[in-house]
């Protein structure tokens, strides 16, 4: 298996220095290019067309959120994880409407981050617990047009979300039901438009909430 390739974007040069060597001392994880502010991160991304990027949201010239969406424009754009000490519940869902498969805050131990870029860069998608919780909150007050937000699913879908849900990537999820990965892709696309979200990382706590059983 090839190693990740990965571009990291903070303007805290010591801080992002740290998190490189833990990466790429971890193994499998090769930092390939690193940025110090949105525009950079943008321009490194279009360049080196990484496997996935960490942005951090409070940088010059754009921030982490002006890189994303730059880096969303892309014809085939990367993974993109949010690595922030922002706990701004209006970042949080900015990030994730605007594409983010991951919201991590900066807390986060050197070991465990080095396992949320593999299971990232795997396809699955993560928010730190503590804000998890608030954006299942804001998004249950969200109004929506029938009781059950999920009741135009198929079951085929809903099975797929349910698994989506528990936090494993389009391929585990094809092994689980034996279908194809590119299968269980065009579903998710499906299930996407079908709840008026933008990623899986919405729809996952869509289904949370509102999934039975």
């Amino acid at each position: 298996m090839s190693d990740i390739r990965l571009v990291l974007a903070d303007d805290h040069p010591i801080y992002r220095d740290g998190v490189a060597r833990t990466l790429i001392d971890a193994g499998g994880i090769d930092v390939v290019g690193q940025a110090q502010d949105g525009e950079g991160a943008a321009k490194l991304c279009a360049e080196l067309q990484p496997d996935l990027v960490l942005l951090d949201v409070s940088m010059p010239k754009g921030g982490g959120l002006g890189a994303l969406g730059l880096i969303m424009q892309m014809e085939k754009p990367p993974l993109v994880a949010m690595l922030t000490a922002s706990e701004d519940e209006g970042d949080l869902m900015a990030a994730l409407k605007a594409g983010a498969a991951g919201y991590i805050l900066k807390g986060v131990g050197a070991s465990e981050l080095v396992e949320l870029v593999r299971d990232l860069a795997a396809g699955r998608s993560y928010v730190s617990p503590g804000l998890a919780g608030r954006l299942l909150v804001a998004m249950r007050g969200k109004p929506v047009g029938e009781p059950n937000p999920l009741a135009d699913l198929s079951r085929r879908e809903e099975d797929i979300l349910r698994l989506v849900a528990t936090g494993l990537s389009n391929k585990e999820v094809g092994r689980k039901l034996d279908i194809q990965e590119k299968t269980v892709k065009h579903y998710m696309t499906s299930i996407l438009q079908k709840l008026h979200v933008r990623n899986r990382v919405e729809a996952a706590m869509l289904a949370r909430a509102h999934l039975k059983g």
